[in-house]
């Protein structure tokens, strides 16, 4: 493969040539280091798909099943790479079907560049074949988008693109092209990188007063607790965000889309917040004195009920997008900026400290959680399997070093609040939107985005039915992807809320499944069925040690119910441990 600085020489060398706005397009990938699209063809994207042909050989293309398939494997592959994920996809229906991908990356802050081909440009507005008015449609759930009518725009509008994409808090950004500006041809005068657009500023101005002030709070607090979301991660904050904890000794927890931005057995780390987290984080949240938040969102899922949230606690919040300081809890010190920049400043100022005796009372209620529901989880007694089991044997089996793609529902729940990491970027999650049919295509990209690492994907009967279809990419590609559906012949989560708040009237969750089995191996994939304990840990290792792509299906018991869980309506520190307690 071409190093990207001989492709950026070879792209510097086709100034002043003639070329078409579909070859601009390429161009400006290649100039990006851009070398995966995931992508379907259609007829207002002809053209650069028509150009691409020439480009095999330096950019690849994943043809996949559906378009909404493209853009979750472009997550994937963002998510894992901490690149931006490229997309390609028609008019029309093309365009629509990466709404939801685009509403998904837009919550979970992934960068993606998505481009939609588009009718003629004297066609627009007139209800012509396949045309959609995609920039209107898409404005709510994208970064930026832009629609190009002439050629000569493509260079400048895709190095904005890309800056926009990836810089500052990440998004999706969308390019809508017309075929007339794809067809036509144009004098060439090079590709040059954006690094600065007038009216954007990615980053805040860091304030040091307010460092100081948060470090100051710090110092004097006797139970400070930090709960940490995906912009360390996003931030590539990783070691920052260690030396900060280790420094200050403080108790964390993460969001379940922070989650493996430390390792999940470091000392000071104390699981999972949220609906489904853990019982001391949620709990001890209401009892903390300053409550440190880093590049996470006080979404409702942790928050609970923000009326019963931390009232007695003082608040630092440290955030690259100012406007999620204040929207939903009400900050005592802002602390704007990137978090790779801003927790360098603060660990400088705070003192050294351990703070024993509170990071035990975490591990008392540790115990708690594990006498009351854990070990029933993943040492059950009865002879149905458990989700929790089949986390925790996989856990044993990958040595955490998996990456491990959930869909959504009982299974993520579960995945998230055992599953256990080593590095970063290994928990790709739907967080934010919850897009049942997310991990299979994500996992797709996931296995593009880190070619070297176990790409896992774990979904319900439910979930994967709704793009069970990329299993023909990953038979194309010859993608080695495992696929672990937990079968619980229930829509599980829904379930679960029936069965406890609405009187276990089960209303149109009972899904009948395919032979998931036969269904991969009419796509060539190879796979098995288990629901008996003694045949599990066998089942997982073969699938683990399968050259190429697997598919395990394991039978779980069909009224499982995931706790801990923070009832709607409550605050976190109401969380229960079982449904006698609800």
């Amino acid at each position: 493969m071409e190093t990207l600085e001989l492709i950026k020489e070879k792209v510097e060398a086709r100034k002043n040539t003639t070329i078409s706005g579909g070859q601009a397009v390429l161009e400006a990938f290649l100039y990006e280091g851009v070398d995966t699209i995931f992508g379907y063809p259609g007829g207002a994207i002809m053209p650069i798909y028509d150009a691409l042909y020439d480009y095999h050989d330096k950019l690849t293309h994943i043809l996949v099943r559906h378009e909404q398939g493209a853009i979750h494997a472009a997550q994937g592959f963002a998510r894992v790479s901490g690149r931006t994920g490229v997309v390609f996809a028609t008019s029309g229906p093309g365009a629509t079907n990466l709404v939801t991908g685009l509403a998904d990356a837009m919550i979970d802050s992934t960068p993606l560049v998505c481009i939609t081909g588009q009718v003629f440009a004297h066609l627009l507005g007139t209800d012509a074949f396949q045309e959609t008015d995609v920039i209107n449609i898409t404005t709510p759930v994208t970064k930026w988008n832009y629609q190009v009518t002439d050629a000569t725009e493509i260079p400048a509008v895709l190095a904005k693109a890309f800056y926009i994409a990836g810089s500052g808090r990440p998004g999706p950004v969308l390019i809508d092209i017309t075929k007339n500006a794809q067809l036509q041809l144009f004098n060439y005068e090079g590709y040059k990188k954006c690094d600065h657009i007038r009216s954007y500023r990615p980053k805040p101005i860091v304030r040091k007063t307010y460092v100081e002030q948060a470090a100051e709070l710090i110092n004097k607090a006797e139970k400070p607790f930090v709960i940490f979301g995906q912009g360390v991660i996003l931030g590539k904050a990783e070691k920052e965000f260690a030396a900060f904890i280790e420094k200050t000794g403080i108790p964390s927890a993460w969001t379940i889309m922070g989650m493996s931005a430390i390792p999940t057995y470091h000392p000071l780390a104390v699981g999972m917040l949220g609906m489904h987290g853990n019982y001391g984080p949620n709990v001890l949240t209401n009892e903390c004195d300053v409550l440190i938040a880093v590049g996470m969102r006080f979404d409702d899922r942790v928050t609970g009920r923000l009326d019963k949230y931390a009232k007695q606690a003082k608040v630092i919040h440290l955030d690259i997008d100012p406007s999620e300081i204040d929207k939903n809890v009400k900050t005592t010190v802002p602390v704007w900026g990137d978090c790779k920049e801003t927790l360098p400043m603060l660990t400088e100022l705070v003192q050294a400290k351990t703070h024993t005796a509170w990071l035990n009372k975490f591990k008392e209620y540790q115990k708690k959680e594990e006498e009351k529901c854990i070990n029933a989880e993943l040492n059950p007694v009865t002879d149905e399997l458990t989700m929790g089991e089949v986390i925790n044997l996989l856990n044993e089996l990958t040595k955490g070093d998996a990456v491990i793609v959930t869909d959504v529902g009982q299974h993520q729940m579960v995945a998230c609040r055992y599953a256990k990491y080593n590095q970063s970027k290994s928990n790709i999650t739907s967080g934010g939107l919850g897009t049942m049919g997310f991990a299979l295509p994500t996992a797709i990209g996931a296995k593009y985005g880190a070619p070297e690492r176990t790409v896992v994907a774990i979904a319900g009967d439910g979930g994967i039915q709704m793009t069970i279809q990329e299993l023909g990419t990953i038979m194309q590609f010859n993608v080695d992807v495992k696929v672990l559906i937990l079968n619980n012949q229930f829509l599980g989560m829904v379930r679960q809320w029936q069965q406890l708040f609405h009187e276990k009237r089960y209303s149109f969750v009972n899904i009948t499944s395919p032979d998931f089995v036969q269904v991969a191996k009419g796509y060539y994939i190879d796979g098995q069925k288990v629901s008996e304990r003694a045949q599990l840990k066998e089942a997982l290792q073969t699938m683990l040690d399968h050259k190429g792509s697997y598919l395990l299906e394991v039978m779980v018991g069909k009224e499982n119910n995931v706790f801990p869980m923070v009832p709607q309506g409550r605050g976190v520190s109401e969380i229960v441990l079982s449904k006698d307690e609800i």
